[in-house]
């Protein structure tokens, strides 16, 4: 059996997925937030930098454990912007002789639509720990991709809980994105939209497999918000589905992308399990 494992290395968590012949084992998921801070200040903390990397070498060992032939890491947003991103792909090096590849965001929102739509057409947004990816493919052609530095751990770092503040910080970001026409209906991949999706079904655990398809309406994702800013944060881990480590970014995440659909006329999210793990995968010809 050939196996392989791609590790994504985001700003809030760490996260693996195994691959057989072709098809998904199974993901894993760390939250070891190395992007905190980064909404203050241009560098990695070291210890963020040192959890986040013990996270991908431990990763990677069980992989290897179960019979993966190679490990690829990539990491996105924190990484790149940061003015010392070298220094943890050196220290993943160091630790467990990984080479780490830095995304560019460009490519992560291309990455995103590859894995949630395959090669069909339609929109993609993607929103991350520092930043959130828009890209767009019409008669097989990609039309339009942009990242802008948007993310529910940079939210948490500016705003806290803050409704007004997390709005008025999601439409000074979304400015970068320009006028995009005919959004109406757009896949929403990552941690906070499958979040959501779980909370909006009831699930009491996480199945990736019912939760892609799910709908959220503008009127679904208020009601979302609402719920969820009522509520105190030690309340919201409690929640099911509610992944450890997310409970505090979550109130952000779900009032950003709420702000997004207002103004960039978006009607209705369908929210998918598969994203930039799966384009990654998808552009190594794993899958």
């Amino acid at each position: 059996m050939n196996k392989f494992a791609v590790i994504d290395i985001g700003s809030n968590s760490v996260r693996l997925m195994l691959v057989a012949n072709g098809k998904v084992l199974y993901k894993r998921l760390h939250t070891t937030r190395l992007g905190e801070g980064l909404a203050h200040s241009p560098y990695l903390k070291d210890e963020a930098i040192e959890r986040t990397a013990a996270a991908v070498c431990a990763f990677a060992e069980q992989a290897k454990a179960e019979g993966a032939e190679q490990v690829f890491p990539f990491a996105t947003a924190a990484v790149r912007t940061a003015q010392n991103g070298t220094a943890f792909v050196a220290r993943v090096r160091e630790l467990c002789a990984l080479e780490t590849e830095i995304v560019s965001g460009e490519k992560e929102a291309e990455l995103g639509l590859f894995g949630a739509l395959g090669t069909a057409d339609g929109a993609v947004l993607d929103m991350g720990g520092a930043s959130c990816e828009i890209c767009i493919r019409r008669n097989g052609t990609i039309a339009y991709k942009k990242s802008v530095p948007l993310g529910v751990v940079r939210l948490k770092d500016e705003c806290g809980r803050d409704k007004a503040k997390l709005t008025l910080a999601t439409e000074r970001a979304a400015k970068g994105y320009g006028e995009i026409p005919d959004l109406q209906t757009v896949c929403a991949i990552g941690g906070t939209a499958t979040t959501l999706a779980a909370l909006a079904l009831g699930l009491r655990e996480y199945d990736g497999e019912q939760i892609t398809g799910t709908q959220l309406t503008r009127s679904a994702m208020q009601m979302l918000v609402d719920k969820l800013c009522a509520l105190p944060v030690e309340e919201i881990a409690k929640l099911p589905c509610m992944p450890k480590g997310r409970a505090d970014v979550i109130t952000g995440g779900a009032v950003a992308l709420a702000t997004l659909m207002a103004r960039l006329g978006i009607e209705k999210l369908i929210v998918s399990d598969r994203d930039n793990l799966e384009g990654y995968a998808i552009e190594k010809g794993l899958l």
